[in-house]
């Protein structure tokens, strides 16, 4: 099955709508990032991978593809994760309702599955006041202050 999510790079001072695809296919289990992802951002498997479990979900074993894109636009940060683990829990069919396609998301996430803030919330959210000012955006409640701005 597969599964799409939105999330925000940080570009410069500015931000940038990413889509971050999940894909769930037979085969030997593998979890696979593409999408010019940088050195941090591939260590995200290992968080995602703890946080399902450790939040009571399963983690599928199964090959996993994680495309973010626009594949051309260089991707850093920690801030991936949520979107990342929402999208595998989506895919293998965990969660049970598809999220609106309004809605945008970043966090870090703690091994227990907890969220940790991030840095580059304001800029994500003037980017979304800007070019989608009805879109909704979760977040991890430590960034709320900075996101009220």
């Amino acid at each position: 099955m597969l599964a799409s999510l939105n999330t925000l790079v940080i570009n410069g001072i500015y931000a940038q709508p990413v889509k971050v695809e999940v894909d769930l296919q037979t085969g030997l289990p593998a979890f696979e990032l593409v999408g010019l992802a940088q050195a941090a951002l591939k260590e995200a498997r290992e968080r995602v991978k703890s946080a399902i479990k450790n939040s009571g979900y399963e983690f599928p074993n199964r090959k996993i593809i994680v495309n973010l894109a626009p594949a051309d636009l260089k991707k850093e940060g920690s801030h991936f994760d949520l979107a990342i683990a929402l999208g595998i829990l989506l895919a293998s069919e965990q969660l049970p309702n598809t999220p609106n396609p309004d809605m945008f998301w970043a966090g870090e996430l703690s091994l227990d599955g907890s969220l940790r803030t991030v840095p580059g919330i304001l800029p994500m959210c003037l980017e979304l006041l800007q070019s989608k000012p009805d879109s909704i955006f979760i977040i991890p409640p430590g960034n709320s202050q900075e996101a009220a701005w």
